[in-house]
């Protein structure tokens, strides 16, 4: 829902704030006093066009934020998932018009460009006055407005599981066939590059053991005589550091029996006389091991020469050409079993398709069901609100193919002996028309015209789709156009209904809609005799009570004005 609008010098608004509530929010005023600036200025937020010519005389730009409460969107949250936004709750839109022309918009404090704002708009609001939000005028819309309504969103997600699952098998298929010639000009290439890789035979981690090797082979000389050299310092010359620690060790022997302080070192130097023991058993056992092996050496250096090969051919490292030799060989199988693997891709195709032809027909004779249900309920509601001949039809075309192209790698669905082409959504196309005259036969809902009439069609449509419908907020402007009297009063009852279940706001001259209000406001234009501006007030019960009299008897509100309107506000 709406929770807060803010317009600073936009037209002939200078700077206003208004906190909407739940409900029926009604829109009153003098005719000119701006009301449909705040339209024009909501619109802004929609993704409409933004122009130099709206922004206030004397200002450098115009600005319109809205603060929406949008728990539990989950489509929004992943628009703006996708578009990198961050979800915040509330959402803050805002736009911005300077009078060189140039507009920015922002979602929650980050950038957004005019088709995201129109993308996250058509989420939040559908505004009845300007054609181009209205929901139920966009022929795309009117498949999940009778699926919502038909409560089949689940046969509806099983078909596009389906229908996913076997446009990933028709890529699948197509790209292995593309791959055909490719695979069969490659293959003796794959299969001597496999020759070549499995003759070498690499191996993970090989390569840093080879160089290790070879470094010791290769310094075999210097480190016999330095191992042979340190054992002899260490252990068996005359006065080796061995013999030293021993007669060092037996001095303090003798020093720790005149005095116990002495104890500690002899303990310390009994260690160290340990260590350099065991220092000397390495060494000599090292030195014994080495080896003076050149054909080892030799062994060693083809081996890294191979690798070595093998890196430049193969991606630089020991692991590239392990992972190099995996995709090949998979490329290798599928060139030599190819036919083998189109007939099993084939297999699954069909098997999907029938899935999906099943559930596609379920879905089909479910939705004709329901487009009963919701004509005749729209034709019952426009009666109601005064358009008595109505004629409303849901058209649901589910055209087999004439031309003979769907082939194995077309989605189509195939009922009986026919085949139907498939989209996202199903196999049918469905669209709302509507005649409104005795005589004159449906026409396409999307080329209704403008004006009162099609704003009751609206009502009358969202009242019947109320409970379906997911928008938060409903704008009217203009809806009371060509109606007065009982008709009025049918209009108000019926956006009163509607109001349960969305957020309304509705721009009216009828007493008999505005004393319906949960929340009324009063459009005022003020002329100081140098400037004139819009402003918006929230009327408490008393200035409510003296609108509604004011709608009912003009300027000059009489005591029976205001007993109708009190009267009115009961209703």
């Amino acid at each position: 829902m709406l929770k807060h609008l803010h317009i600073k010098n936009y037209a002939l608004i200078d700077n206003i704030d208004i906190d909407f509530e739940r409900g029926l929010n009604i829109l009153t005023g003098e005719t000119g006093a701006g009301k449909s600036i705040l339209i024009g200025a909501i619109g802004l937020l929609l993704g409409e066009r933004a122009s130099s010519e709206t922004v206030r005389q004397n200002a450098d730009k115009a600005v319109v934020e809205a603060i929406f409460g949008v728990e539990k969107n989950r489509s929004l949250a992943e628009l703006l998932e996708d578009n990198q936004i961050d979800w915040m709750e509330p959402l803050i839109v805002r736009r911005e018009v300077t009078t060189g022309g140039q507009s920015r918009g922002f979602i929650n404090d980050t950038p957004a460009n005019v088709k995201t704002m129109k993308a996250i708009g058509e989420l939040l609001v559908d505004l009845h006055g300007q054609h181009e939000h209205q929901s139920l005028l966009r022929v795309n819309m009117h498949a999940k407005l009778l699926d919502d309504f038909g409560g089949l969103s689940g046969i509806v997600g099983d078909y596009k599981i389906y229908y996913n699952k076997l446009q990933g098998l028709f890529k699948e298929l197509r790209e292995l066939k593309e791959r055909e010639q490719s695979l069969k000009e490659r293959k003796d290439l794959l299969a001597f590059q496999i020759k070549e890789i499995d003759a070498v035979g690499p191996q993970p981690e090989e390569e840093t053991a080879l160089e290790t090797d070879l470094n010791i082979l290769e310094n075999a000389e210097t480190l016999y005589e330095q191992t042979q050299q340190l054992y002899e310092m260490l252990y068996e010359s005359e006065k080796s550091v061995y013999e030293t620690l021993v007669i060092a060790r037996n001095r303090l022997d003798s020093l720790a029996d005149i005095d116990p302080s002495f104890e500690e070192a002899r303990k310390e130097s009994s260690s160290a006389e340990a260590i350099v023991n065991e220092i000397a058993k390495f060494l000599q056992g090292y030195n014994s091991r080495i080896e003076f092996d050149p054909q080892r050496l030799d062994e060693l250096r083809d081996r890294l020469g191979q690798l070595s090969l093998l890196k430049k051919k193969y991606g630089g490292s020991i692991e590239s050409i392990i992972q190099h030799r995996k995709e090949i060989g998979k490329e290798l199988d599928l060139a030599e079993n190819f036919q083998d693997s189109i007939n099993s891709l084939k297999t699954d195709i069909a098997k999907s398709r029938q899935e999906l032809s099943t559930i596609a027909e379920r879905l089909s004779l479910k939705r004709r069901d329901t487009a009963k249900k919701i004509a005749k309920l729209i034709v019952n509601e426009l009666s109601t609100l005064g358009i008595p001949n109505a004629v409303f039809d849901i058209q649901i075309n589910t055209s087999p193919d004439k031309t003979g192209k769907l082939h194995d790698e077309n989605a189509f669905v195939k009922l009986g002996k026919d085949f139907y082409p498939a989209y996202y959504n199903g196999i049918d196309k469905i669209e709302f028309y509507i005649s409104t005259n005795i005589g004159e036969p449906p026409k396409p809902l999307s080329k209704v015209a403008s004006g009162g009439e099609i704003s009751r069609i609206m009502l009358a449509m969202k009242s019947v789709l109320a409970k379906s419908e997911r928008l938060p907020l409903l704008i009217f402007d203009e809806i009371d156009v060509g109606v007065s009297g009982r008709i009025a009063q049918a209009v108000g009852k019926s956006l009163k209904t509607l109001s349960g279940y969305h957020q309304i706001i509705a721009i009216t001259h009828l007493p008999q809609i505005a004393g319906l209000a949960d929340c009324h406001y009063v459009v005022e234009k003020i002329e100081d005799g140098k400037h004139t501006a819009t402003y918006v007030r929230k009327l408490d019960t008393e200035e409510r009570v003296r609108e509604v009299a004011r709608l009912l008897s003009g300027d000059e509100i009489t005591e029976a004005g205001i007993a109708g309107a009190k009267e009115l506000m009961k209703t």
